[in-house]
């Protein structure tokens, strides 16, 4: 095949001269021209192909950890099964015996509330307050930030659910302490009224990855604002509600769905202290380690399935709710 060459075109010029134009070669019409779009398609393949081989693992773990233990479960909610035998199909069965003939699952179910209820309300402000101290241009502040975010990578941990049994036992750390003062302190863990509050200490102590959160969100808030509401008199609890609680809001309403999730998941500090059993008198007995109960002790995994469900629920509908309502509360800005 002839190579197509550059051609040359006269076209007039000025003064009447006639001035030779060179022609490019239409690419279009050439081979290479034509073999362009077979180039990309085929780079276009290789690359979905590498893509496909990058992401086969993460689609293997959604399908296989994810996906398919969640469909395993819901199908066990609705049959009875105890790890041994083949699961027998009941239907809702389970979930009508929750509300009907279970008193231990209202009585987890209003434990986990007591603790959620107060426990989430004491991290958030703990953890704000010492962000805000933070912000305030702390010398070695990295040092202070990693510190109180160690809590947060150990509050979970049966290392600590076991020390935190000793600091509260009557022998212990709590105790020792207040017996300088000549006060008598109480059997914490065994009095069910005080047992299910070393726990909700425990949660609140967890509060470093919740601080880190609030102090990066105070340091997007303009110093302009602080200052022009200074200039009006604005006192330091009037610049926190009008200035710092609005622009701080999204990160307020992100933090609070994180404790949300997280306590009411809560297990290990619940079966460490109470020995698994939820004891005194039920007072710490959490809907997780009902859960675990009901599916690892008496072997009625349908049942805890349908548990896991209803929890998921739960979840889902607080989270909606608080979704829907800041609309009134939060501030994204412009």
């Amino acid at each position: 095949m002839a190579e197509t060459q550059p051609t040359t075109q006269a076209h007039p010029g000025a003064g009447g001269r006639t001035m030779a134009r060179r022609r490019e070669p239409d690419e279009s019409r050439s081979p290479a021209g034509e073999r362009a779009p077979g180039r990309r398609r085929r780079r276009l393949n290789r690359d979905g192909r590498a893509a496909a081989v990058f992401l086969t693992p993460w689609c293997a773990g959604v399908v296989l950890i994810t996906l398919g233990p969640l469909v395993a479960s819901l199908y066990l909610s609705l049959t009875n099964y105890n790890l041994f035998n083949t699961p027998r199909w009941v239907g809702i069965a389970n979930y009508i015996r929750m509300f009907t003939n279970d008193p231990q699952f209202t009585t987890s179910l209003k434990v986990t509330f007591i603790y959620v209820g107060v426990s989430v309300p004491i991290l958030l402000t703990v953890a704000l307050l010492l962000a805000m101290l933070l912000n305030r241009g702390l010398r070695g502040l990295g040092f202070y930030r990693t510190l109180f975010y160690i809590p947060t990578l150990l509050g979970s941990s049966v290392a600590i659910a076991v020390l935190w049994r000793q600091v509260f036992s009557t022998g212990g750390i709590v105790n020792s302490v207040l017996s300088w003062f000549g006060i008598h302190g109480p059997s914490w863990l065994g009095d069910p009224g005080t047992a299910l509050y070393t726990l909700v200490t425990l949660n609140a102590w967890t509060f470093g990855g919740t601080m880190v959160i609030f102090l990066a969100g105070l340091r997007q808030i303009p110093e302009h604002l602080y200052q022009a509401a200074r200039v009006d008199g604005a006192g330091l609890l009037s610049r926190f509600w009008h200035i710092t609680v609005p622009m701080l809001s999204p990160v307020i309403l992100f933090n609070a769905l994180l404790a949300l999730i997280r306590t009411f998941q809560s297990f290990t500090p619940a079966y460490i202290i109470s020995g698994g059993s939820g004891a005194p008198a039920n007072s710490t007995l959490l809907y997780s380690l009902y859960l675990y109960q009901q599916g690892f002790v008496n072997y009625k995994m349908g049942y805890a399935a349908a548990m896991a469900w209803f929890l998921l629920f739960i979840i889902a509908g607080l989270t909606a709710v608080a979704f829907a309502s800041s609309r009134f509360w939060v501030f994204y800005g412009e």
